[in-house]
């Protein structure tokens, strides 16, 4: 896949925070983070919902019910965390043992992954479109897994073979939850499971691991930029008991406090794309801990490169309502999306369909 080029931040923030006297370089300062939740008594603060996989295929009249609250969830916070989702345990603490093992690696090491010009693979900081634009403070690996004639020969091929091969088993696992999760969340908005499930079986599917250092001056940084997640949806894990995921809940950050053996699942932009609005993309973020490191692995559900991207059919034909969002060829919407910074939800705006005064319809 062909992406316009791009300025590409070299170096390793791991790197630079092992400097104990560090001042924060101007490029990585923001100048205007917004501010955390505090909750006091008259406005105690709120948790994402929790989701029970066994809850949802558990069959019988109480799948109803368990299907409106998977509905509801998806609309008005767009993210929950699900517990007892059927990935094996030890899987993924064996999972999360690897990648301390990648990001403890000599910085020699993982430089042989590293980023390229006008490439969004392999190992670095952000991606820069400008000069001037801020960097977020943490160093990421990320790849395209699926389908696999897409993978680039240089990196998982090449990882270490302890990480590669339990990188792979977990892959496979994961995708079945997500595959699972997208017939649910398909069911509980009455899109047609033939639809979604020619949409995204043996899609675009993408990993992001994350490791984000300590900084002594954390209110100065962000670990990674505000945005709603381009994918389908996006299942993420905790890799250590740092907590940093933040999301945007009627206006405020709300800080995401994981539960023991969960993953976090949230609603990405393709989803509330397909729901025509039903389902909501949720905004999220990332701080950082000023004494403790923190690491997340992040797995996006996309379509097939050659689906169409754009309201359900088979949603629109019940409902009758009319489109809200325009419809492009999968390969063309991530073109357009990974040309661009991230910066909240601006690029599902750039989606919507407007009417002749240039209001949303």
């Amino acid at each position: 896949m062909a992406f316009p080029p791009s300025l590409v931040s070299h170096g390793s923030v791991q790197e630079l925070a092992k400097n104990l006297n560090l001042t924060v370089p101007h490029h990585y300062v923001q100048e205007h983070r917004e501010p955390t939740f505090v909750p006091n008594d008259s406005s105690p603060m709120q948790s994402i919902p929790v989701i029970d996989m066994n809850d949802l295929i558990m069959g019988g009249s109480e799948m109803r019910l368990q299907m409106e609250n998977l509905r509801s969830i998806c609309h008005e916070w767009g993210i929950f965390q699900l517990v007892n989702h059927g990935v094996d345990k030890s899987l993924v603490e064996e999972m999360k043992k690897r990648m301390v093992e990648f990001f403890k690696m000599p910085i020699e090491e993982k430089l042989r992954y590293k980023l390229k010009g006008g490439e969004y693979e392999g190992y670095g900081q952000t991606i820069l479109h400008a000069q001037d634009q801020k960097v977020d403070w943490a160093d990421r690996f990320y790849m395209i897994t699926n389908p696999l004639h897409r993978r680039k020969s240089n990196l998982l091929p090449e990882f270490p073979p302890l990480l590669r091969d339990t990188l792979e088993n977990y892959l496979l696992e994961v995708q079945k939850l997500g595959m699972s999760l997208f017939g649910l969340i398909g069911q509980a908005v009455d899109i047609n499971k033939k639809e979604m499930f020619e949409i995204f079986e043996d899609g675009m599917q993408s990993v992001r691991m994350t490791y984000y250092p300590p900084c002594p001056q954390p209110d100065l940084v962000i670990g990674l930029t505000p945005h709603s997640d381009a994918a389908g949806i996006t299942i993420l894990l905790q890799v250590n008991d740092v907590n940093g995921l933040q999301v945007k809940k009627d206006g405020i950050w709300i800080p995401v406090n994981f539960l023991p053996d969960a993953f976090i699942v949230n609603v990405g932009d393709i989803l509330e794309i397909l729901s025509n609005g039903v389902y909501n993309s949720i905004e999220h973020r990332a701080i950082v801990n000023a004494t403790k490191e923190r690491m997340s692995l992040a797995m996006f559900f996309n379509p097939k490169m050659e689906a169409d991207v754009g309201p359900s059919k088979s949603l629109i034909a019940s409902t009758r309502n009319p489109p809200l969002y325009k419809t492009l060829v999968m390969e063309q919407y991530l073109k357009e999306f990974f040309s661009r910074k991230l910066n909240g939800k601006t690029f599902l705006e750039k989606m919507k369909i407007k009417d002749e005064d240039g209001d949303d319809t």
